[in-house]
């Protein structure tokens, strides 16, 4: 298949739906990293059509939903700065703080702007030179490349009051981390689609070597997701532990070799906080010394003072596949879109966003 209309076809899930039927005899327990395979999931209803063998998790893979309660507070903090202009992408504004969101915070008067790029950033401070403009810098290993390039060009063009607040995560780290807890058992990963475009599927390579456990890299349209599931079920079928790439459309095995580079030029590896998961070594992206001048938490001294986390709240939970939506005690109850008290409901690709627009109660 090589044009986009292949991969809706309607008539092409069928077969493979009963191929999956068809191999699935062994339970296995399949585990999609990705945010954006959650709501393609659940908004197709593909756990619906797999056999009552295959139970399908979802993992910590929403930038927005792992950012940490104490960066959303720093964040927050940054914001009241007088001088300062924050500038993030959409979801961001309303994840709720200790002392409220960014949204408020911007209500009360914070200038808080929401950009579509990096380049946006980069062109409000340019425009407004009496400020400090500070992008929110969240996100995978998608996103880096990006923020990487804008600091680079904000270097060449002598621009002096850009800077980030790094908050990137690394997702073979935190993948390591959640196999090493054992807290779920976990017999396939859908490698993220849009990350490896990045990274590369070689670098899953620790997942069948040190662990034994299949990988699929999938895109995100129904019969990207099919496939990788089926892909995952014929190796635990067969016994085989392998990396498999159901995106070569977009995803090489050694991924984009420019992006790299740009992040290696800027960035190095360090530790980070996940919501949910705690500090994880080497899991986050931090500002190489000679970048450091455009750390906005070096610029200010900011100490917002101890995190409170939402009373009831279990992203936390949901992020490390222990808990559904459902069970929370406030889904769909003191917890909504209009009114969300965390992050899995706010984003675009929260878990409990999607279960809350797609159903899902009563899926595998």
């Amino acid at each position: 298949m090589r044009y986009l209309d292949e991969f809706r076809d309607p008539n092409l899930a069928p077969g493979l739906i009963k191929h999956i039927w068809r191999l699935s005899t062994k339970p296995i327990r399949v585990m999609e990293f990705c945010g954006g395979h959650t709501v393609a999931i659940l908004k197709h209803g593909i756990r619906q059509l797999l056999p009552p063998t295959v139970t399908m998790l979802s993992g910590p893979g929403c930038p927005v939903c792992v950012t940490s309660h104490s960066d959303i507070d720093r964040a927050l903090a940054l914001a009241k700065i007088p001088e300062v202009i924050i500038t993030t992408f959409g979801d961001m504004v309303r994840v709720p703080g200790s002392g409220g969101s960014l949204q408020e915070a911007k209500a009360d008067g914070a200038d808080v702007r929401i950009v579509y790029s990096t380049i946006d950033a980069l062109q409000i401070a340019k425009r407004n030179p009496e400020k400090s403009v500070i992008f929110l810098a969240i996100g995978f290993e998608t996103t880096a490349p990006t923020v990487a390039l804008s600091l680079l060009e904000a270097e060449a063009q002598g621009i002096e009051n850009y800077y980030i607040f790094p908050m990137h995560k690394l997702t073979p780290t935190v993948m390591k981390a959640l196999l090493d807890s054992g807290e779920v058992r976990i017999d396939g990963i859908i490698g993220p689609g849009h990350v490896t475009t990045i990274i590369g599927a070689n670098a899953w390579e620790f997942l069948p070597r040190h662990y034994g456990l299949p990988c699929v890299v999938s895109g995100f349209e129904p019969l990207d997701i099919l496939r990788s599931v089926a892909m995952l079920v014929e190796q635990a079928e067969k016994g085989r532990a392998e990396v498999g790439n159901a995106y070569p459309r977009s995803v090489r095995p050694e991924g984009n070799r420019v992006a790299l580079a740009q992040m290696g030029k800027v960035f190095k590896a360090g530790e980070a906080e996940w919501r949910g998961m705690g500090t994880i070594p080497q899991s986050g992206l931090r500002l190489k010394e000679e970048y450091r001048r455009f750390d906005a938490a070096s610029r200010y001294d900011i100490d917002p003072g101890p995190s409170l986390e939402p009373k009831g709240c279990i992203c936390g939970e949901i992020l490390r596949g222990v808990k559904r939506p459902p069970q929370c005690k406030l889904f769909r109850r003191a917890c909504t879109p209009l009114q969300p008290v965390g992050p899995c409901m706010v984003s675009s690709e929260g878990s409990c966003a999607a279960y809350y627009h797609y159903g899902g109660e009563d899926a595998r």
